[in-house]
C-alpha cells in the first residue's frame, strides 16, 4: 500500500515512515501543507496521514481540498489538539480517523489496519486473476484457492502491477510504489524483484515482458 504522510515534525514523520516501511509499505513524506496539497493531487495514495498544523497549508485545509476535488482517499488526521470540538471539526471535513500526539505506533498500525479494511469493501475487495485470486482487504494472494505467501515487496510490486493492469509500469513508478517519492534506493533493486515475482507466479500463468526504456508490463492468462 501507498501511505502519504505530511507531518512537520521530521523526526516524527520519518519514525512513522521507518515503521510503515519495515511493513512492506511505500511512504511518501512531505513537510509542507502546499506541497503536500499538490502532491496529493496529483498521485495516488491508499491513505493519507496529515498533520493538522502545518506550514502554509493546513492539514485540514488539506482535507477540503481533496474531498472538493472527489478524491476520496481515506485520511488520518494528527493534532495536538485534543478537545472534542476539534474532532468534529476534522471528521466534518472529511476525516476517516483522528489521532492526538502523542501516540503509539502500534495505535497508528490499528488505525491505519482498519482504514483498509474498509476501503475495499466500497470497492470490492477480492479480484480474480485467472488462477489467482487477490484479497485487497486483507493484501493475500492465492493460487488455486491456496495461499501464495510472498513477501512483502514483492506482494506491494504485484500490486503496483494490479493498479496499472495491462499498461507499461516504469522501474520508477514500481520504485516509487516500494519505498516512497525520493527514497535513495537505485532502480536495479526494482529488477530484483520483477525477477522473483516471475519465478513465483509463472506456474499460475503470468507473465512479466520487458519493454526496453519503458518498464515491465505484467500478463495474467
Amino acid at each position: 500500500m501507498r501511505i502519504v504522510i505530511v507531518e512537520d515534525n521530521k523526526g516524527l514523520a520519518q519514525g512513522i515512515a521507518h515503521s510503515l516501511r519495515d511493513q512492506g509499505h511505500a511512504v511518501d513524506l512531505l513537510y509542507d501543507g502546499e506541497q503536500g496539497r499538490q502532491f496529493l493531487a496529483r498521485e495516488q495514495a491508499d491513505i493519507a496521514v496529515l498533520d493538522i498544523n502545518l506550514p502554509r497549508l493546513s492539514g485540514l485545509d488539506i482535507l477540503k481540498h481533496m474531498r472538493a476535488s472527489g478524491d476520496k482517499t481515506p485520511v488520518i488526521l494528527l493534532t495536538a489538539r485534543g478537545d472534542t470540538k476539534d474532532r468534529v471539526i476534522g471528521l466534518d471535513a472529511g476525516a476517516d480517523d483522528y489521532l492526538v500526539k502523542p501516540f503509539d505506533m502500534e495505535e497508528l498500525d490499528a488505525r491505519i489496519r482498519a482504514l483498509l479494511r474498509r476501503k475495499p469493501r466500497e470497492a470490492g475487495s477480492v479480484e480474480i486473476l485467472g488462477r489467482l485470486s487477490f484479497d485487497r482487504a486483507g493484501r493475500r494472494l492465492q493460487a488455486d484457492g491456496k495461499q501464495l505467501d510472498l513477501p512483502r515487496r514483492e506482494l506491494a510490486a504485484f500490486e503496483c502491477f494490479l493498479d496499472r493492469s495491462d499498461q507499461i509500469v516504469p522501474k520508477s513508478v514500481l520504485l516509487e510504489h516500494l519505498y516512497g517519492v525520493g527514497a535513495d534506493v537505485e532502480e536495479k533493486v526494482v529488477e530484483v524483484y520483477v525477477s522473483r515475482l516471475r519465478k513465483r507466479l509463472a506456474p499460475y500463468g503470468v507473465t512479466f515482458k520487458v519493454a526496453r526504456g519503458l518498464g515491465y508490463l505484467m500478463k495474467i492468462s
